[in-house]
């Protein structure tokens, strides 16, 4: 019986063993992906930074109010009029929600209105 007990200990020592090398290395796999994810996010935030610092440049009021100058002719653009909006009157808001019926009223006719 002790020799039995002794060989069930050994095999389940080596299966834990197994068990615990497989998993550090499955969790350092998965350690070494994190770490590229994560460079790449790095990188793709700076990339970000960029073209948001470009876009920044690229519209800057002066730059866009040259360049408006420059295409006048081609654009057609004219300077903005308080006559080309509306009034807050003009707009139609919907309308409001009708109440619940709470208390219905029963109709019977009584003659024919079609004839």
């Amino acid at each position: 019986m002790r020799i039995l007990f002794a060989i069930f200990t050994i095999i389940s020592v080596m299966a834990l063993a197994f068990w615990a090398y497989r998993e550090n290395y499955r969790t350092q796999a998965e350690l070494s992906e994190m770490r590229e994810l994560q460079a790449e996010i790095g990188q793709l935030n700076e990339s970000l930074a960029v073209l948001r610092a470009e876009w920044a440049y690229l519209n800057r009021p002066d730059r866009l109010r040259e360049l408006a100058d420059i295409n006048f002719a081609r654009l057609g653009l004219l300077p903005l009029d308080p006559r080309q909006f509306g009034r807050v009157a003009d707009v139609g808001y919907p309308a409001p929600d009708l109440p619940p019926i709470t208390k219905p009223v029963d109709t019977v006719a009584t003659q024919d209105l079609t004839q």
